[in-house]
């Protein structure tokens, strides 16, 4: 089909790329984000004028943090930004005459990953974002599988603990309140709290106190053998792993793709999410395991899922 635009939402900065068939972008246009619906409506439109300058466009996706219905066209909800029912798709087409879809941003991640990543080769897999919070997609038969509304694979809204923490969804005891970057910080604070003496390398890469603790310090820290540092990540993985043991009894996929930030530190984190794992599959033991591996595309994954879901045919048969 040509040449499509993907744009990416981000909380500081929107970022709107031409992508080719083969998942490479070939130019980019950034802008910062604003802070009204509006605004960002007005942004996400100059982002993509200026990002299909001298190209030859035939479509635009966005990746929207939040609720898209099936048609691609509506953002239902969105956590971060003030959308509520927001036709996205029919506001960015009046500003820049292209066709435009929308999609879940974890959604587009994932396709990007399946199409162009770690999921090459794969027919069934199922991706999570590990990050500030937790998000994903599901990839079943070489298909985007959203759901017949449009909002399937919030599995960070999964409820893991019945009457546990309070998520900013309004729930209680969601996956992402026990495996995502927020919950390494408040294992790591608490953990410090508890004994100093056992995170003396951690502390200091801060403030010294466990409120100054930062994601940036636990990966720092467990690298070097910080005894709370690497328990804050074992205990992390002990949840991200028994959440994918739940998510195989599901889709049964051939392979778990992780992404997101925490997936940048490698088998600091990947090693003990497989052994929870393992130690959570029902019948781990005796029948096949699916992969565990690291996602490939990094920050750009949303963006490049976001511009090859605009060639994809319209899901609504």
């Amino acid at each position: 089909m040509g040449l499509t635009i993907g744009v990416d939402i981000g909380g500081t900065k929107i970022a709107a790329g031409v992508v080719d068939e083969e998942g490479n972008i070939l130019s980019t246009f950034k802008v910062p984000t604003p802070t009204t619906p509006q605004a960002i409506v007005d942004a996400i439109a100059a982002a993509v004028e200026g990002a299909r300058a001298g190209h030859e466009i035939v479509g635009v996706g966005i990746g929207a943090a939040g609720y898209v219905n099936r048609q691609r066209s509506t953002v239902y909800f969105a956590p971060n930004i003030d959308w509520r029912q927001e036709p996205l798709k029919d506001e960015v087409e009046a500003r820049v005459g292209l066709p435009v879809v929308v999609e879940n941003d974890a959604n587009a991640a994932a396709w990007g990953e399946y199409k162009f990543g770690a999921g090459k080769g794969h027919r069934n897999v199922i991706c999570i974002t590990l990050g500030t919070g937790l998000g994903g997609g599901i990839i079943i038969g070489n298909k985007l599988r959203r759901g017949h509304f449009g909002v399937a694979a919030e599995f960070g809204h999964i409820r893991m603990v019945p009457d546990g923490l309070l998520c900013g969804c309004g729930s209680q005891g969601c996956w992402e309140q026990y495996a995502s970057g927020r919950a390494l910080v408040r294992y790591a604070k608490q953990r410090a709290n508890a004994t100093p003496e056992n995170a003396e390398i951690l502390l200091s890469l801060g403030d010294g106190s466990p409120d100054g603790i930062e994601g940036k310090h636990i990966s720092m820290a467990a690298r070097q053998g910080d005894l709370v540092a690497v328990d804050s990540y074992r205990e992390l993985a002990r949840w991200a792993g028994a959440g994918l043991a739940d998510l195989a009894s599901l889709f049964d996929p051939s392979a778990f793709i992780v992404g997101g930030g925490l997936s940048d530190e490698g088998e600091l984190v990947l090693d003990p999410i497989r052994k929870s794992y393992k130690r959570w599959l029902v019948g781990g033991n005796w029948r096949p395991v699916a992969d565990v591996i690291a996602a490939q595309l990094g920050n750009e994954a949303g963006l490049v899922g976001a511009a090859d879901l605009a060639r994809e045919p319209d899901p609504i048969m």
